[in-house]
């Protein structure tokens, strides 16, 4: 549970002067009438087939409080605690028992549409194919980090980050829960119309404690929707280029890019999309180490590869996505299939289904299946598996 002093210094004096806050109106306002309080439940049944491997199973329970201040001289604070009780801790399955702080930072609106956040702090960038929270793990992914935002121009908001150390999901006994950074990420975003939304972006990733995760990215994406009386298009399109950054023994150059299209009619909607994470000639690989990895290449997380969401052979993914929403019902059923971008892999295949339900305001419930199976074998990553997750969430 380590964050910066400063944050928790701030934190514990605008604390303590709530004490006084009946007679002090300003912080009345901020610490009790305008502040927000948030609870959320999470309990979540998994189960793990992989070949040659025992079954596992795990139910978790994650439990998440967050309070948020009102302004006060246009600052503010937040802080939020998780907790997670499990049945097992099955070593093939990212989740175990933990308390700890998820987010803890301060606020400040600043003159020109700017808000400026110091501390642990949720960063979620574009679709996060390069910068996420894992949101889907019980222990999200959060970052010590000073941030800005800025949407003083009409349709744009650019983005600004320094991060100092990286929260990731596994424990602390594992010894990977922390690595410590010196990045920097740049996103400026450009809605000119909803058929093109444009967003340019640098991450300079600078790993203080693996230095292989170092890397320096260069990319654009472009998304759009238009809409033909009850027919809905949709399209993404996207390119990278990559080289070694900070520390990082291997020089490499390796690109990325995406292809997709979709369309949508009364509630069905249809996605094919091509998705490459270069090879620099078998050498070194694209990688994606602050990505949400888990909503990419496979359910099963197959190709997390430690962390680099890449291998030195690249990862070429084709995939085709079935959406229908039937009385609130929401339905997808996807299909990929995987190859190397260097050497002719087979790299298998998988196929998933999930099902989610909202009901009685607070609550929601889901299902969601994935099958792994076809790829070559001696390359760490051929074993069979299958995945099941029972889901039940409660917002308050």
């Amino acid at each position: 549970m380590k964050i910066h002093a400063l944050t928790l210094a701030v934190l514990a004096s605008l604390s303590a002067s709530a004490v006084a806050a009946d007679s002090i109106d300003p912080l009345k306002k901020a610490f009790i009438d305008d502040s927000k309080i948030n609870l959320e439940f999470r309990l979540r049944y998994e189960d793990v087939d992989v070949d040659t491997l025992d079954d596992q199973h795990q139910t978790t329970l994650r439990t998440r409080l967050t309070y948020q201040t009102g302004d006060i001289y246009k600052l503010f604070a937040l802080t939020e605690i998780d907790d997670v009780r499990s049945t097992d801790n099955e070593t093939l399955i990212g989740d175990y028992e933990y308390t700890q702080i998820n987010q803890a930072f301060i606020g400040y609106r600043g003159p020109a549409e700017t808000l400026v956040k110091y501390g642990r702090q949720r960063i979620l960038l574009d679709n996060q194919r390069f910068v996420g929270g894992v949101g889907f793990r019980q222990n999200e992914q959060t970052y010590d980090a000073f941030s800005v935002t800025n949407t003083a121009i009409e349709n744009l908001t650019a983005y600004y980050s320094y991060i100092n150390n990286v929260n990731r999901i596994f424990s602390e006994d594992s010894g990977k829960d922390e690595h410590k950074n010196e990045t920097n990420l740049l996103n400026i975003n450009y809605k000119a119309s909803e058929m093109a939304n444009i967003t340019g972006y640098v991450y300079l990733i600078d790993n203080i404690d693996v230095a292989a995760f170092s890397s320096d990215t260069y990319g654009i994406r472009a998304t759009g929707k238009l809409k033909l009386d009850a027919i809905k298009l949709s399209y993404e399109a996207e390119y990278a280029q990559q080289s070694e950054g900070g520390d990082n023994p291997t020089s490499y150059s390796a690109n990325y890019y995406k292809l997709g299209a979709g369309i949508g009619f009364e509630g069905l909607g249809a996605k094919i999309g091509y998705e490459v994470l270069g090879s620099d000639d078998g050498k070194a690989g694209f990688i994606t180490p602050l990505a949400t990895l888990h909503a990419f290449n496979g359910w099963t997380d197959k190709f997390l590869f430690g962390g680099m969401g890449n291998w030195e052979k690249g990862l070429v993914d084709a995939h085709v996505i079935l959406t229908a929403k039937v009385a609130g019902l929401k339905l997808l059923a996807k299909y990929q299939k995987f190859d190397s971008d260097y050497g002719d892999i087979d790299m298998g295949k998988e196929w998933g289904i999930a099902a989610t339900y909202p009901f009685a305001k607070h609550y929601d419930v889901g299902v969601k299946y994935a099958s792994f199976s076809g790829a070559d074998e001696g390359y760490g990553f051929s074993n069979d598996t299958d995945k099941l997750w029972l889901t039940l969430q409660a917002k308050y």
